[in-house]
């Protein structure tokens, strides 16, 4: 059987079938690529190919999975090298519902996020010519855990909240530009938003 090669990994439906125009019967194709391995069904209307000279990204495949969404929360605080765990669960935030998709790659959770806090932060992170994916910047990875996973911390807990409860590395910490989230930061009333930008302006260096 003819290997069906693709430049990258992550494939949708129209790409696959424009892939495979010149057969006769494209779906029969598809079946028989999923069977010998060579395509990897992620969910409907979305492939991984076995047989391109990149790896996949599990980003990337987060972004595609559901949308609109950008990787975030405990995922992308690891990325950032703020926590030290290991975070196995690839977690985005998401103006839609929350969701989880169990895949043959992994497990990809969706959180909601609402639309006023969403855009602010988002970045896109470059993998080659061809691939970038939407992801978190640090300042928006933590903005985004505060506000959805511990949103009633206060002022005065805020500091051991964020350096021993949640493990983040206090001197990455210090390192992270919250310029990008500062409206965000002004305009949210959330009781640890508040505390985080009460430890921001704390921490600023003067001078």
């Amino acid at each position: 059987m003819r290997t069906i090669s693709f430049d990258v990994p992550e494939i949708d439906y129209l790409q696959l079938m424009e892939k495979l125009k010149g057969y006769a019967y494209p779906r029969d194709k598809v079946t028989k690529l999923l069977r010998s391995g060579e395509l990897v069904r992620i969910r409907k209307g979305l492939y991984l190919s076995t047989t391109t000279p990149v790896p996949y990204s599990k980003e990337i495949l987060a972004n595609l999975i559901y949308g609109p969404s950008y990787v975030s929360l405990e995922y992308a605080l690891q990325r950032h090298g703020l926590i030290p765990e290991a975070v196995r669960i690839i977690t985005s935030v998401t103006t839609g519902r929350k969701k989880r998709y169990s895949t043959p790659v992994g497990i990809f959770d969706y959180v909601h996020l609402p639309e006023r806090c969403f855009a602010p932060g988002m970045q896109y992170e470059s993998l080659d010519r061809r691939r970038s994916y939407l992801i978190a910047s640090p300042a928006k990875a933590l903005f985004d855990t505060l506000f959805l996973r511990y949103p009633a911390v206060r002022s005065a807990e805020i500091e051991s909240h964020l350096f021993e409860n949640m493990r983040i590395d206090e001197e990455e910490f210090s390192r992270i530009d919250f310029s990008g989230i500062e409206l965000l930061l002004e305009q949210c009333h959330r009781p640890s938003i508040r505390a985080l930008r009460q430890l921001v302006q704390r921490r600023k260096p003067h001078g």
